[in-house]
C-alpha cells in the first residue's frame, strides 16, 4: 500500500508516518522543505509533486497539514484579514489542490481513500465561541469532505473527515489530553475502517461519530 502524508515532519503527521513505514507499507510524507517537498498553497508545487509520483497509484491520503494562526486573538481587535487568507489557503485549499493533483493517482488504486484532519473546533453544534478563523477553516475543511464523498463516490474513491482528539503537539500544547501516538494510533484504525459504505463519516480518533 502506497500511503500520501501532507504535513509529516512533525507531530501527528509524522507519528502516522512512523506507524505505516513499521507496517511496512510505502509512505510518501511532505513537508514544504523534506525529500518530499510540497507547499500545499501552491498549485505549481502539487503539479511537480504529481510529476515525480510518475503516475504511481495511491492507495491512502491523508490530508494532515495544517496551521492555528489566531490562537489568543481578540475579537475587539485581532483576527486580521491576512490571517484569514494565510489559514484558510493551507486548511482549506490546500486540502483541496491536494487531492486535485493526486486524483488520477487514486483512481489508479482501485480503491483509494481520503482522511481528512478536520477538528472538532469544525462542529456547528458545539460552539464555545474563539478561535473564529481555526473554527471557520476546519469547518470548511469538514464541508468540503463531505462533498468529496459525494462527488468521488462514483470513483469508488471513499473519503473520511477526522478529529484527532486534542493531542499535545505544538498545535495542541502540553495540558493537551492524549499523547500524539494515542491519536495517531486511533486514526490509523479509523483509516483502516473507512470504505465506500463509511464515505462521508466524520469521526472522532477513537472511533465515535462527531457531531456535526
Amino acid at each position: 500500500m502506497t500511503v500520501v502524508i501532507t504535513g509529516s515532519n512533525r507531530g501527528i503527521g509524522a507519528a502516522l508516518s512512523e506507524i505505516y513505514a513499521a507496517r511496512g507499507e510505502t509512505v510518501i510524507g511532505t513537508s514544504r522543505a523534506g525529500a518530499w517537498p510540497l507547499e500545499v498553497t501552491d498549485p505549481a508545487s502539487h503539479a511537480a509533486f504529481a510529476r515525480r509520483l510518475e503516475g504511481r497509484a495511491v492507495d491512502l491520503l491523508v490530508c494532515n497539514a495544517g496551521v492555528y494562526l489566531d490562537k489568543g486573538e481578540a475579537l475587539s481587535d485581532g483576527y486580521a484579514a491576512p490571517l484569514w487568507a494565510d489559514t484558510f489557503a493551507v486548511n482549506v485549499t490546500g486540502i483541496f489542490l491536494t487531492v486535485q493533483a493526486l486524483l488520477e493517482n487514486l483512481k489508479a488504486s482501485g480503491a483509494g481513500r481520503i482522511a481528512i484532519l478536520s477538528s472538532t473546533m469544525a462542529s456547528t453544534e458545539r460552539a464555545p465561541g474563539g478561535s473564529y478563523i481555526y473554527r471557520a477553516s476546519k469547518a470548511a475543511a469538514l464541508n468540503l469532505g463531505r462533498n468529496l464523498a459525494t462527488d468521488l463516490r462514483q470513483d469508488g474513491i471513499a473519503v473520511g473527515i477526522y478529529h484527532p482528539g486534542w493531542v499535545i503537539t505544538d498545535m495542541g500544547g502540553a495540558h493537551a489530553d492524549i499523547s500524539v501516538s494515542e491519536a495517531a494510533n486511533g486514526l490509523v484504525e479509523r483509516f483502516d475502517a473507512l470504505d465506500m459504505r463509511t464515505t462521508g463519516v466524520f469521526e472522532n480518533w477513537d472511533g465515535r461519530p462527531h457531531a456535526y
